[in-house]
């Protein structure tokens, strides 16, 4: 295999992981530009994108590389010296660019709006676990602005929200020509604000957003605990809001969710309509399959079709990715595979056991659902924020494990059984005609089984 289809079979699988969003915003103008022995040099197309990916994602990229090929023990990482053409077109008409050996459309982005063109209604498979938040959206993009201001969406990890609300921009943009779309991921959100503090640009950028039609942000959940980028999206947001400028949203979690973010800024979030994206049945997960498995060109037979679908339940990416991974295999051999071929090629995500549900897990995800540190969960805090996901935590542990209440209280610091007994009571009864405590414990479980 050489260093360009390695890197091609290695972008295929980094999907299974991160959001479109993110692997357009990190993995773009990337390549393996030395492969010697065990060292992989890999190009990087600025010192931002060579920091981020020394830091979130070099063990993801190395586990994959030694799995193709065992002999290789180290990654490192070299800025670009020049700007990569290979395989880039410019489509000036569209404003569309274009990268990627194998035509990984995650690449092909609009340099105006931030849209992915490939994003859209017609490939956008609707069933029941997605027919809200797919009805409001159709609702908003025939009159943006003037229904469904501002529009939440939510759901787990990988369930289509970017694929729903990129599509409601490239329809807007067909329909609305003169209206300015801008679609931005929250991390690109946060970085641009970083920059421009340190620039002195804050101004410029705040004009610059103001001036937005429709506003699309992605994963808002980041914006938890990052004070000063709250502050300017809050002031945006309202400029925005105020001109009935259309703004939606997604995230993981629903707003009364996403803890350390300011209230007033939740409140805003709360003030429009909330749609979420549940889990497809094996039907939908079949129907995207061959949605996808078309686009890509790929013979998917109706027995592989159902193998996938039945062993890939919880996300819809993973079944994304699986379709990539086989479109890799096949267009390297030149080849179609049957279904004992396609086991094979998927064995080592779809075999893999799944960890069990641990009490180490349980803290860990909840702590990472409400964006705390497990410390504090621990800790001795009367404050809202920690004593909320601490009582959680203890009605996890019995609900899920059967722990007595005896050992959930000496996990917790050695908290008296009455504690234990008295949250595991508290959260039941709540959850009886609490729904968004009903929506956070069940995306909290989703987390735990993933």
């Amino acid at each position: 295999m050489t260093k360009e289809e390695l890197w091609q079979a290695v972008l295929a699988q980094i999907q299974f992981n991160i959001s479109s969003a993110n692997f357009a915003t990190w993995f773009k103008n990337t390549k393996i530009l030395v492969k010697k022995g065990k060292q992989i040099i890999i190009s990087v197309p600025n010192n931002f994108s060579k920091e981020w990916l020394e830091n979130k994602y070099n063990k993801i990229i190395l586990k994959i590389l030694r799995e193709m090929d065992q002999e290789i023990k180290e990654i490192t990482y070299e800025v670009s010296k020049t700007a990569t053409k290979t395989k880039e077109q410019i489509m000036s008409r569209n404003g569309y660019q274009d990268d990627g050996q194998l035509e990984f459309p995650e690449f092909k982005v609009n340099k105006i709006t931030n849209l992915n063109p490939r994003y859209a209604f017609e490939n956008f498979v609707v069933g029941a676990y997605n027919e809200v938040p797919h009805a409001a959206i159709s609702a908003v993009v025939k009159n943006p602005g003037k229904i469904y201001n501002p529009l939440f969406i939510y759901g787990g990890v990988g369930l289509g929200k970017t694929h729903l609300i990129q599509a409601a921009g490239n329809k807007i943009a067909e329909s609305f020509p003169k209206k300015k779309i801008r679609y931005i991921p929250s991390e690109k959100f946060i970085s641009g604000v970083v920059n421009s503090i340190r620039n002195h640009s804050i101004s410029s950028l705040k004009s610059d957003y103001k001036k937005i039609d429709v506003l699309i942000m992605d994963d808002v959940q980041f914006l938890a605990s990052k004070e000063k980028t709250q502050e300017e999206f809050f002031h945006i947001f309202n400029t925005l809001y105020e001109k009935n400028k259309q703004i939606i949203i997604s995230s993981d979690r629903p707003p009364r969710a996403i803890s350390p973010i300011a209230e007033r800024l939740r409140s805003r979030f709360e003030g429009g309509m909330i749609a979420d994206i549940g889990l497809p049945d094996i039907e939908t997960r079949m129907a995207i399959l061959k949605v996808k498995s078309q686009e890509r060109g790929v013979n998917l037979p109706e027995e592989t079709s159902e193998y996938i679908a039945t062993n890939i339940q919880k996300n819809v990416r993973e079944l994304e990715g699986a379709v990539n991974r086989i479109a890799v295999y096949q267009k390297l051999d030149n080849q179609n595979f049957d279904t004992n071929a396609i086991k094979s090629i998927l064995k080592n995500i779809i075999t893999n056991p799944q960890k069990p549900v641990s009490v180490k897990k349980i803290i860990q995800t909840v702590a990472e659902f409400y964006d705390i540190k497990e410390k504090e969960i621990f800790a001795i805090s009367r404050r809202k924020e920690i004593v909320k996901p601490r009582q959680i935590a203890m009605y996890l542990l019995r609900n899920i494990l059967s722990c007595s209440f005896p050992y959930i209280g000496r996990k917790f610091q050695g908290k008296d059984h009455t504690t234990t007994i008295y949250a595991f009571g508290k959260i039941s009864k709540e959850l009886e005609n609490n729904e968004i405590l009903n929506e956070e414990i069940n995306l909290i479980k989703q987390r735990l089984c993933s």
